[in-house]
Parts: structure tokens; C-alpha cells; sequence
């Protein structure tokens, strides 16, 4: 019961410490065989910068619940599974779409949906109708999430 204190707990914080994207024109996207192929902004994502999202506390904030293989940053997460390895184990599409919203694949994930509006319970008003990143910034994370080899 600690173990799950803990976990929700982390997730809180993760999400809180996210600012929300406006969602105006939320991108339409195809999930098919557990993947959403294309990409969201119909261009190639910038690794370099979807590493420094993945690393920033108030936007993807991955280290939050994973460990990294980048060791000069401190206080790497263990509620969720390392990256170490994340491209090597899954392409692209399937990548993007953990990103987009994990609990399509797992109801139960505490993974935060970062390219969601909507379907939500109990929003912090000024995070209604709102995405925690843009669809810009996923590709992003996405292109460094695949070099993690």
C-alpha cells in the first residue's frame, strides 16, 4: 500500500509540475497496431531539443518516474521502466504513441496522457481543455526517445 502511496504521489507531482499547452487545434492522429505511425506535426522531430524537454521538470519531465542514460542529471525516477534502451525496444510509432496517451495501451498506467485535452476527472481549472505539451514538442521527444539505442 506504501509501494502505491508512493507511486500516485510521484504522478501528482510529475503532472503538477507540468504547464499546460493551449490545445487549440489538438492534431487528428491514427492509432493502429498499437502505434500512432505518423507524425504529428508532419515533420521530422529535433532530438537534441527532445532531450532537453524530456530532462525539464515543468514540461516532459520523464525523470520524474524513469531513469535516464544521462547521468549528469540527478535524481532519476524508478516508478516506471528505464529508458536505457527505449529505441532499441520500440519504433517510432510506438513510441509516440506511449507519449500521446499511454493508457491506450494500459488503462491502468500512472503515465500521464501529455497530448490530451479532454476525457479528465477533477482539472485544475486553468489545465481544462489543455495538452501538457504541444505536438511539436512530442515529435521532439520522440526523435531523442529513438537514439536511446
Amino acid at each position: 500500500m506504501k509501494t502505491l502511496a508512493t507511486v500516485a504521489a510521484g504522478a501528482v507531482i510529475a503532472l503538477s509540475l507540468s504547464l499546460p499547452v493551449s490545445a487549440a487545434g489538438l492534431v487528428k492522429y491514427e492509432i493502429k497496431d498499437d502505434a500512432i505511425a505518423a507524425s504529428l506535426t508532419g515533420k521530422a522531430g529535433d532530438p537534441a531539443n527532445g532531450k532537453k524537454l524530456a530532462i525539464n521538470r515543468k514540461k516532459g519531465n520523464c525523470l520524474a518516474c524513469h531513469a535516464m542514460p544521462i547521468p549528469e542529471q540527478a535524481f532519476h525516477g524508478n516508478i516506471g521502466p528505464t529508458l536505457k534502451g527505449v529505441g532499441s525496444r520500440y519504433k517510432a510509432g510506438e513510441l509516440r504513441l506511449r507519449v500521446v496517451d499511454s493508457k491506450v495501451l494500459n488503462a491502468d498506467t500512472i503515465m500521464p496522457a501529455f497530448y490530451r485535452d479532454s476525457g479528465f476527472h477533477r482539472v485544475l481549472k486553468g489545465f481544462e481543455g489543455k495538452t501538457i505539451i504541444s505536438a511539436q514538442d512530442v515529435e521532439d521527444i520522440v526523435a531523442y526517445l529513438v537514439t536511446l539505442k
